[in-house]
């Protein structure tokens, strides 16, 4: 099985290259090289920032469990407009890549526009993901928006430096737009060119994008109608609480004479049975949150996410045994830490959990 892996992951980008050889016949190598990496990294920026929305899809309106996914940087409802736009963006990139300034004038402009648009909306989305409340794993979606924007200044400096030389050796009998013609020569050094056109086409797709149900402002709040990113305006409902234990509480599920139960506690509001590791490792969590509480809640949620799914793996009296015995030398480590900074560590340590 791991050779068939190895021979797909291997063979399929070699057969893609040669696909993409065929198409491109008339490119020199090096072109076809470079354009084929980019459709590479196309593909799997595309990949991860499609993971990333599976992972982290939900709306600020339900309640999940925070060990179970997250919520969705982008506002479902106002989505349509964003894909429309990176579409459009994405039709720009190819116009351009492949007819450049050989392409029609009006087509040329609106394939400009459009990637412009794109760098814009890419901007977005990198400051959208830039900071979470939730320690998310937004590099995700750092890729394709990296990826397109680096495609797209690319092309834009090569059409620009076509469009110059040709325009320098261009020459009319009317002085009107022999000066036109000199101005935009120099198109590279005034942007406000871009932005007399582009604004206009901005506004005919966001009035066609309201055609088919958008808003006018869903431009802003496809980020600003989320939670936890970082143009979040919304709140959202208080996390789940888990099912089933954590690990320390797993381990209390093993072998009676390994695990030692010693009594009945209260969790959540439900009776549990309790063993001095996980007093201990409670008591130590405690003193955590009471001493360094910014570093208590990075902990926390480390370990709600990756200490939960791993418990529910954890069902057998083999596995709950080889997990207090894993645990012993944190349980001697918390120990160490309790009677070092607690004036009554054993009290501390027997009052967790407390009926």
């Amino acid at each position: 099985m791991e050779f068939l892996i190895i021979f797909f992951l291997i063979s399929f980008p070699l057969l893609g290259f040669w696909v993409y050889k065929q198409l491109r016949k008339k490119a020199n190598t090096s072109t076809k090289i470079s354009e084929y990496l980019i459709i590479v990294a196309f593909c799997i920026s595309t990949v991860l920032f499609g993971f990333g929305l599976m992972l982290y899809g939900s709306h600020y309106t339900e309640a999940i469990d925070i060990v179970d996914g997250g919520y969705s940087p982008f506002a479902l409802e106002h989505s349509l407009t964003l894909v429309t736009f990176f579409a459009l963006a994405m039709l720009g990139i190819i116009k351009l890549w492949l007819k450049g300034r050989s392409a029609p004038p009006l087509l040329f402009v609106l394939s400009l526009i459009f990637v412009i648009i794109g760098i814009i909306m890419s901007v977005a989305v990198l400051i959208q993901i830039s900071s979470n409340t939730q320690f998310y794993d937004s590099w995700l979606f750092f890729f394709l928006p990296v990826t397109y924007m680096v495609t797209a200044f690319t092309l834009i400096f090569r059409c620009i430096g076509e469009e110059a030389i040709s325009a320098t050796n261009k020459h009319y009998s009317n002085k009107f737009l022999n000066y036109l013609n000199t101005k935009m020569a120099n198109v590279s050094h005034q942007p406000v060119y871009i932005l007399v056109f582009l604004i206009p086409v901005f506004v005919i797709i966001v009035a066609i994008l309201v055609l088919f149900g958008q808003e006018v402002n869903s431009i802003t709040k496809v980020f600003t109608e989320t939670t936890t990113w970082n143009f979040s305006s919304k709140t959202h409902p208080p996390f789940l609480d888990h099912r089933g234990h954590y690990l320390c509480t797993v381990a209390v599920c093993g072998d009676p004479t390994i695990v030692k139960p010693l009594r009945l506690g209260k969790r959540h509001g439900n009776e549990v049975v309790v063993n001095r590791q996980l007093l201990v490792a409670n008591a130590f969590e405690e003193l955590i949150s009471d001493h360094f509480p910014s570093l208590h809640q990075v902990i926390r949620r480390f370990y709600d996410r990756f200490g939960y799914p791993l418990s529910k793996k954890i069902n057998t009296t083999q596995k709950s045994n080889l997990v207090y015995r894993l645990m012993k030398p944190l349980e001697y480590f918390f120990i160490f830490c309790l009677y070092l900074f607690t004036e009554k560590p054993e009290e501390k340590i027997a009052k967790q959990y407390a009926l």
